[in-house]
């Protein structure tokens, strides 16, 4: 259900919502979607409870994170607002991470200090350095922004299995239409 494409633990928080100018598709409607995102991403290993103040917070993060990673996408700055918000959600404690006796990793926390760390990986990503490579996808359908780190930075879609291919698909039908 969720997908981890984007290169950023911010920018794939903020890819919950699917097709924003199309089709919109939320995948986080619920405060429970919210706990099993948080599994998902790695974040915590078993899903906290979430109120709905949490529920409230983790929306607002998110799209505060959508509007500030397009900003930096379109070279554009942000919204004292969105800045505001984030900063304020990365001042919050983050999961207890633990090394096990069998050398795996444990993560444990709150649905709170889990979001800090979402607020925490926005603030790396778009105050340093690879702020210039946030890009929006190719695929006119999708709006899932995503951190570019191919080599000459040309890499033009969120994800190749499933914008690029789908891309591609409809340029071919297109092209072999006019064939007939």
């Amino acid at each position: 259900m969720f997908h981890f494409v984007s290169g950023n633990l911010a920018l794939d928080f903020a890819g919950t919502v699917r097709y924003r100018s199309t089709d919109f598709q939320d995948d986080m409607t619920t405060a429970d979607d919210l706990a099993n995102w948080l599994v998902a991403a790695e974040l915590l290993d078993t899903a906290p409870p979430c109120d709905p103040a949490t529920f409230e917070h983790a929306v607002l993060l998110r799209e505060a994170v959508y509007r500030m990673a397009l900003a930096a996408a379109n070279g554009a700055p942000n919204a004292t607002e969105d800045r505001d918000l984030v900063n304020a959600a990365a001042r919050g404690e983050l999961p207890e991470l633990t090394l096990r006796a069998d050398d795996t990793a444990s993560r444990s926390g709150t649905a709170r200090a889990a979001l800090t760390a979402v607020a925490r990986a926005a603030i790396e990503l778009l105050g340093g350095p690879d702020r210039r490579r946030v890009k929006t996808c190719g695929r006119p359908a999708c709006t899932r922004l995503y951190v570019d780190t191919s080599r000459g930075g040309s890499r033009r879609w969120c994800d190749m299995a499933r914008c690029g291919n789908r891309a591609k698909s409809a340029n071919f039908r297109a092209r072999h239409a006019n064939d007939q």
